[in-house]
């Protein structure tokens, strides 16, 4: 399972679609542990580009404080599963809490 998390600053980007790169943390999916991450410069900011992108890449999976609704539907349509509303922190914790069920999101931070 590979699963992304939008970064600037070595935290979670707040707004998934003006982050300047993606954590893609690889998880084991038989003990549900990170065998890998990666940080990836996402590319240049275009409307549709990021959930194809990422989904080349291999993405099962994305955590972002915020993401639009156009962004979202993408996604869905590529079975890919969005988590919105993430509290900013490193990525890998993020992730390690999405795996224990313990990740707490709020309301996703974007409106568009």
């Amino acid at each position: 399972m590979k699963i992304a998390v939008p970064v600037a600053n070595g935290m979670v980007c707040m707004h998934f679609g003006h982050a300047p790169e993606f954590a893609v943390v690889t998880v084991d999916d038989a003990t549900r542990i990170i065998t890998s991450s990666e940080t990836l410069v996402a590319p240049a900011h275009e409307p549709g580009l990021l959930p194809k992108w990422l989904g080349e890449k291999g993405v099962n999976a994305i955590i972002s404080g915020g993401m639009g609704s156009r962004a979202q539907a993408l996604f869905s349509e590529r079975g890919i599963t969005v988590v919105t509303g993430a509290a900013a922190g490193k990525p890998e914790d993020i992730v390690r809490e999405y795996l224990a069920g313990t990740l707490t999101c709020g309301a996703n931070v974007c409106d568009h």
